[in-house]
C-alpha cells in the first residue's frame, strides 16, 4: 500500500509538473520570468508548484472576457489620420481613443489632494464610486468614512472597493456605519477567496473616485494619514493626483463598475450615455484613458511606454516609487540616453519596500553609465507616478515602472497630449530637483552579487 501511494504521488507530481511547465511556456511572461518559474518548478517542485498556483497566473481569461470591453463610443474617437502615433497604437489594441473637451487639474500636494477629494464627496448628488488600494483606519480614513456615511444617509449611492491585500488591516467592522447608512463595500480578491476567483498575486492597484458619473479624481494616492490630510505634514509621502471632467470620465466609470461587479456581484445601474460627461467641462484637454491588467487583453500601457521611449527625441522623464523594469524597457531607456535623449529618473532615496530598492540598483547603474541622470528624493517617500515624453505626452496614474505594475496588477493611466498640462507637470518635477541627491554610487562585489541574484528573481517578486 505504501508503495502504491508513493508511486501515485510521484505520477501525480510528474503530471502536474508537465501541466504547469506547459502553462508557463504557453502563457505570456517576461523571458526572465519564464526562465525563473521553470527553474523553480523543475528544481524545487514542492515549493515551486504551490507558489506558481498561487502567484504565477497573469491573464485570467474568464475574468478578462467579462471585464475587458469598455464601451468605446466611436463617434468620440479621433480619426486615425489625425491622431498621435500613441493614440493609433492604443486604438489598435481596442483602447478608448483620445478625446478633447476635457478639463484636467493636477493635484500636486497632500493638502490639495485632500481638499479635492473632500470637495468631490461633499458635492455628490447621486453617486460616489471609490476604488483604492489602501484604505487605512486612521484619522484620515475615519474622516473620509464619516463623509461617505453622511452622503449615504442623504440617499447618495456609495460604493467603496478596496484591494484585499492593500487594505488587509482594515476590517469590515470599520465600515459598519457606512453599511448601516445604505452604502456598500467590497474587497477585490481577498487573501482567502473562493477558488477560480483570481490569483492572490493579482492585485487591484487602481485609484478612482467617480462622483455622479460626471467628475473623476484619480492618480496614485490612497486613503490614509500617510498620503493626504487637511494640513501639511513633513512625514507625508510626496504624491500626485488629478481631477478630470469631460467625456473621458465615462471610461473610468466603466472600469470601476466592472471591477465592482467582479468583486461584489452587484451590477450598478448606469446613467444614460448621453448624460455622462462633465457638468461644466467645456475645456480643450486632449486625454486618453488606458486601463491595464489581467482583465485587459495584451499589455497596452507597457507597449505604449516602450514605443514612446524608442520614439523620444528630446527627453524621457520618469517619476516612480519603484523602478524594476523588464529587460526590453531597460534597454530602450539605455539606448535613448546613448543617442542624446535626456533620460531623467526621480525616485525615493529609500522607499517603503527595501527589497525593491536593492533590485533597482543594477538597472540604475546601467542607465547612469549610459548617460541618464538619477535623482533620489530625500525628504520623504516619493509615491508619485508620472512619465513625460518630449513635449508630446504626459502619463499619470496608478502604475509604477516595475514588473508588478506593468504586467500583474490592475492599473489605470491617463495620457494627456495638451501642452499647458505637460508644462505644469514639468514645472512640478522641477520643484522636486533641489530636494534630490543626484547619482547612485558604484556597488562593491558583495552588493553586486546580491543585486545580480535579485535581478534574476525580480520577475517572481
Amino acid at each position: 500500500m505504501f508503495w502504491f501511494l508513493s508511486h501515485f504521488e510521484l505520477m501525480l507530481g510528474v503530471i502536474l509538473g508537465i501541466i504547469l511547465v506547459t502553462h508557463i511556456v504557453l502563457h505570456k511572461h517576461t523571458p526572465t520570468g519564464t526562465i525563473a518559474w521553470l527553474l523553480i518548478v523543475l528544481l524545487v517542485p514542492y515549493v515551486g508548484i504551490p507558489l506558481y498556483l498561487m502567484f504565477g497566473g497573469r491573464k485570467m481569461r474568464r475574468t478578462a472576457h467579462r471585464k475587458s470591453v469598455l464601451g468605446i463610443r466611436k463617434d468620440k474617437v479621433m480619426p486615425s489620420d489625425d491622431a498621435a502615433l500613441i493614440d493609433r497604437l492604443l486604438q489598435g489594441y481596442g483602447m478608448p481613443g483620445a478625446e478633447t473637451g476635457n478639463r484636467l487639474e493636477l493635484c500636486k500636494t497632500d493638502v490639495h489632494i485632500y481638499e479635492c477629494l473632500t470637495h468631490l464627496i461633499e458635492e455628490a448628488e447621486a453617486s460616489i464610486y471609490m476604488s483604492t488600494y489602501v484604505f487605512q483606519k486612521d484619522r484620515i480614513g475615519l474622516d473620509i468614512l464619516q463623509r461617505l456615511t453622511r452622503k449615504a444617509e442623504q440617499g447618495v449611492t456609495v460604493r467603496v472597493l478596496m484591494d484585499g491585500v492593500g487594505s488587509l488591516g482594515t476590517n469590515k467592522r470599520f465600515f459598519k456605519p457606512l453599511v448601516e447608512a445604505g452604502g456598500r463595500i467590497a474587497y477585490f480578491i481577498p487573501v482567502l477567496h473562493a477558488p477560480f476567483r483570481g490569483s492572490t498575486n493579482l492585485r487591484n492597484h487602481r485609484k478612482i473616485v467617480a462622483v455622479d458619473e460626471q467628475i473623476v479624481m484619480a492618480g496614485g494616492t490612497n486613503i490614509g494619514e500617510v498620503y493626504i490630510g487637511p494640513e501639511t505634514s513633513a512625514r507625508r509621502w510626496c504624491d500626485i493626483a488629478f481631477r478630470l471632467q469631460g467625456p473621458s470620465v465615462r471610461h473610468y466609470v466603466d472600469v470601476f463598475c466592472e471591477d465592482w461587479a467582479f468583486a461584489s456581484g452587484e451590477t450598478l445601474t448606469r446613467e444614460p450615455r448621453g448624460q455622462v460627461g462633465g457638468r461644466d467641462s467645456g475645456d480643450h484637454c486632449l486625454v486618453q484613458v488606458v486601463p491595464s491588467g489581467p482583465d485587459v487583453p495584451n499589455d497596452a500601457l507597457y507597449d505604449v511606454l516602450l514605443s514612446a521611449v524608442y520614439g523620444a527625441r528630446q527627453r524621457v522623464w520618469i517619476v516612480t516609487p519603484y523602478f524594476v523594469p523588464d529587460e526590453a524597457l531597460s534597454q530602450a531607456l539605455e539606448l535613448a540616453a546613448r543617442r542624446g535623449v535626456e533620460v531623467r529618473l526621480l525616485l525615493p532615496e529609500k522607499s517603503n519596500h527595501p527589497l525593491a530598492d536593492i533590485v533597482r540598483g543594477n538597472y540604475l547603474r546601467r542607465l547612469q553609465h549610459a548617460g541618464a541622470s538619477i535623482h533620489l528624493y530625500l525628504p520623504t517617500m516619493m509615491h508619485a507616478k508620472m512619465v513625460l515624453i518630449d513635449h508630446e505626452v504626459l502619463v499619470v496614474g496608478s502604475a509604477n515602472i516595475d514588473i508588478r505594475s506593468l504586467f500583474l496588477n490592475y492599473e489605470v493611466a491617463l495620457l494627456c497630449y495638451t501642452g499647458s498640462v505637460i508644462d505644469e507637470a514639468e514645472q512640478w518635477i522641477d520643484t522636486l530637483k533641489p530636494h534630490c541627491r543626484v547619482g547612485v554610487a558604484e556597488a562593491g562585489l558583495a552588493r553586486s552579487l546580491f543585486e545580480g541574484v535579485m535581478h534574476i528573481l525580480a520577475p517572481l517578486l
